[in-house]
């Protein structure tokens, strides 16, 4: 049994405190004053419900669950714990974190799910602050188990959950065995160890799927507010061969570092035991993702706000870096921005954020071995 603080109470937070408190861990659920709903909801009805049916589909993991704590103070929240999960979308990362910087400690392990590169630009904050010689393991999960949802507050379901997860650990001198064993205790399936953070963010699923798709198919998201089956109804075979020459710019990217990367197909039937033989075909055809509609009905949505700025941007930074072309990527950046009256080349994870600018490649591959 494992006491585990839980810093952020969205879909994936809220989801993460019922599944670990289920497989008998003491859990703390942190989320700042201004978004208390779920922490409120919680107290007053003294757990998380994950209910056994929702939309006509059967749910898996239902149940009830009390947590130890449900609260908005965040030294209350790092002191109930050294082992802290934070699932949170990426923009929310560096602010969760700069709150974190004064209680930080040695020997502390911080999971970020999705990690979208965040040990890099945590351990960035770290160093630049008064508690840079603090030893703190950073871990980035290429994704969180779980497709959940919140209903209301305090309820829950959960459609589905992944075969396995990938996830590095950085510094990489800290990928112990006694880290590895800490991760597998909190974590409730298998975990896969890659080799650094760069890896971990390269490998998020998300990557060919949420932003180009919600990027091509933005005027019927928009027009009919999302009503319909993201994953069956965005993917077309056009819109599927395109996604899959963005994703060849992903390996190239890969590549140029010495990294090995699935492909997209290959992560996904590994993830989801299946075994389809295009991604068009899974997107079609995946019963974990075609349950319930769950598309997004803007532009403002996390598919563009997060996973275009957290992970096509640093996938463009580090192409410059090896002097490579990315023009799908790069022309889905620069709709994207468009769309929001944004620069994510600007606003996104850059090589400065992760502290690897002013590298050269060959500087790059060096950090990132050692």
């Amino acid at each position: 049994m494992c006491k585990i603080t839980v810093l952020g109470a969205g879909n994936g937070g809220v989801t993460a405190s019922y599944h670990f408190a289920k497989n008998g861990n003491q859990v703390c659920l942190f989320d700042f004053p201004e978004f208390s709903t779920q922490i409120k909801a919680i107290n007053e009805r003294s757990g998380i419900q994950a209910l056994e049916e929702d939309h006509g589909c059967s749910m898996i993991l239902p149940g009830f669950e009390k947590l130890v704590k449900a609260t908005t103070d965040i030294k209350e929240a790092m002191d109930f714990s050294d082992v802290y999960v934070m699932i949170c979308p990426s923009f929310a990362q560096e602010v969760f974190f700069k709150q974190m910087i004064p209680y930080l400690k040695d020997g502390q392990t911080i999971i970020v799910m999705p990690g979208n590169y965040g040990g890099l630009v945590l351990s960035q904050m770290k160093n630049l602050s008064d508690k840079a010689d603090t030893d703190v393991t950073f871990v980035d999960a290429i994704s969180i188990p779980w497709a959940c949802r919140i209903v209301e507050p305090g309820i829950i379901t959960i459609m589905g959950i992944k075969e396995f997860l990938p996830v590095s650990i950085y510094p990489v001198k800290n990928a112990t065995e006694e880290t590895i064993e800490t991760i597998k205790s909190v974590l409730p399936i298998e975990i896969e160890i890659l080799p650094n953070p760069v890896v971990a963010g390269l490998e998020n699923i998300n990557f060919g799927g949420h932003p180009l798709l919600t990027t091509l198919n933005m005027g019927i998201l928009e027009n009919f507010k999302g009503d319909f089956n993201y994953y069956k109804d965005c993917c077309s075979p056009a819109t599927a061969n395109a996604a899959a020459r963005m994703d060849k710019e992903r390996l190239s990217v890969g590549k140029a570092f010495g990294l090995k990367l699935r492909t997209e197909l290959e992560a996904m039937n590994a993830l989801y035991d299946c075994d389809f033989t295009t991604v068009y075909e899974f997107n079609r055809a995946s019963s974990t993702h075609g349950k319930i509609n769950s598309a997004p009905s803007s532009s403002k949505q996390r598919y563009i706000t997060e996973d275009v700025p957290y992970l096509l941007v640093p996938c463009y930074e580090l192409a410059k870096a090896a002097g490579l072309k990315v023009p799908i990527v790069e022309s889905c950046i620069t709709i994207a921005s468009a769309y929001n009256d944004a620069d994510y080349f600007k606003s996104g994870i850059t090589l400065e954020k992760m502290g690897l600018n002013n590298m050269t490649r060959e500087e790059i591959i060096e950090l990132l071995k050692n």
